[in-house]
């Protein structure tokens, strides 16, 4: 898809920085074309969103590119701060704040022969001699969706997992385990479930606003026992949503359910009889 900035309504942060960036960008032989993904794919961008700009470059060109990353980033405007991806698994994302005004952009490298191979379509800005469209015409973008069998096959380890540490008085690692919970299970299978892209707990207020107020009940506060109650909470959302999106291939661990809830239940009992 082919987009003109000049018939975008855009917060006036993006259009400004997108403008500059595309003139500076064009310059460098060594790319190929830019694109955009994101809220800006969807049409939901707003003054909160960030930008995701895919820069394209040429194959023999790449590990130059990749080496110059930071002072091409530099160069399309007030960069405060950058660093690359690792810690998402994405050595080719360098996520940037630029500023005044701010904004977040993730500027991802990708050599050319490698843009058919995407989770998203995004929106080519530009390109030199539709070299950018040809590539991404020779593949479709696929977003990996969770594995049920997956999931299913290590959840009421987690659950027992996190029950002990709450049993132990382990409240932090237990707030932090319930966050993994909602963001690689709950959340991905209620965006599935409504048919949206399963992307961690992104955006589930709007795509799923029923599915994210049952999701309330997964939160704690710091108290043993509202811990216990929330994973409870959550291991009850995941077997409504397993059961609502399962197929007939799906092996279900009944004997490590029924465990993990008995070890869970116990454990909220003998919280509730402190309380008396």
């Amino acid at each position: 898809m082919r987009s003109d900035l000049n018939n975008l309504e855009l917060p006036e942060p993006h259009a400004d920085f997108l403008k500059r960036a595309l003139s500076d960008l064009k310059d460098d032989p060594r790319i190929v074309g830019v694109a955009v993904g994101g809220s800006f794919v969807t049409q939901t961008i707003d003054e909160y969103s960030d930008l995701d700009l895919v820069i394209v470059v040429e194959p023999q060109a790449y590990d130059s590119v990749m080496n110059e990353r930071l002072r091409i980033a530099d160069q399309l405007g007030p960069l405060l701060a950058g660093f690359t991806g690792e810690h998402v698994g994405e050595r080719r994302l360098l996520i940037c704040l630029y500023g005044p005004p701010l904004l977040h952009v993730d500027l991802k490298f990708i050599s050319l022969d490698a843009a058919s191979d995407r989770v998203e379509d995004p929106v080519v800005l530009w390109e030199r001699d539709e070299r950018l469209t040809m590539a991404l015409s020779e593949g479709a973008a696929r977003f990996p969706l969770p594995d049920l069998q997956w999931i299913e096959d290590r959840f009421w380890v987690w659950i027992h997992y996190g029950a002990a540490k709450i049993g132990r008085g382990e409240l932090f690692e237990a707030h932090d385990f319930l966050a993994f919970l909602r963001a690689q299970v709950l959340g991905p299978l209620a965006l599935m479930d409504r048919g949206e892209r399963p992307s961690g707990v992104r955006k589930i207020e709007f795509a799923a606003p029923d599915l994210a107020a049952e999701m309330q009940s997964t939160l704690a506060s710091y108290d043993a026992l509202s811990c216990a109650r929330a994973l409870d909470s959550a291991a009850t959302m995941y077997r409504k949503l397993r059961n609502k999106l399962a197929t007939g291939s799906l092996s279900i661990r009944e004997e490590a359910e029924r465990a993990a809830m008995c070890y869970l239940n116990n454990t909220i009992i003998l919280f509730e009889l402190t309380r008396r």
